[in-house]
């Protein structure tokens, strides 16, 4: 089991189905916050869809294709961060986080996509690291702007939430520029 320790309060661990009710509970427990950035939100209804997210995720680590880890803080589940969207050719990924609205303003996001970018940088020898947030999502666009990630533009009508198009704004990351 894949478990690395940020810090004293922060912990990551690949997820894995004895996760599943605890995930659930959280995501059960934070609709409202969650669904305003979410679009998967209204589709996880049950325990038995937090299953199956968890089954795709580690096939997508098993086949060395990104994977997702549960962020505890001080012992409690607080949210999920991940590698998606890989691409080998220009050594590029991204960064998909969400956090239960009980855990928001600890730094504890911060602190899991530095690591995370640390390791697509320093382990993995990826040259690029991406975040894409929705463009109102001030809260999770603090997190790439707080880490020195560069504005690199808008994509209009980027994604699709609670059936209406929003913007979202993409952050960049070299390898050169990381320190």
């Amino acid at each position: 089991m894949f478990k690395y320790i940020i810090d004293n309060d922060v912990e990551l661990q690949l997820l894995d189905l004895y996760h599943a009710d605890e995930i659930f509970k959280s995501i059960d427990s934070s609709r409202d916050h969650l669904r305003e950035y979410l679009p998967w939100v209204d589709s996880t209804i049950s325990i038995s869809d937090t299953r199956e997210f968890i089954q795709g995720s580690k096939k997508q680590y098993a086949a060395n294709n990104g994977f997702d880890t549960g962020i505890w803080y001080k012992g409690e589940f607080a949210g999920i961060i991940g590698f998606h969207s890989i691409n080998r050719n220009i050594k590029s990924i991204s960064i998909g986080y969400w956090l239960n609205e009980g855990f928001v303003g600890k730094g504890i996001m911060t602190r899991a996509c530095s690591v995370l970018t640390d390791y697509a940088f320093n382990i993995l020898n990826f040259n690029r690291v991406e975040i894409q947030c929705a463009i109102d999502n001030l809260k999770s666009r603090a997190i790439p702007e707080r880490l020195g990630f560069v504005q690199e533009g808008v994509i209009r009508d980027g994604e699709l939430l609670n059936g209406n198009y929003v913007d979202c704004v993409i952050y960049g990351m070299l390898k050169r520029e990381w320190v």
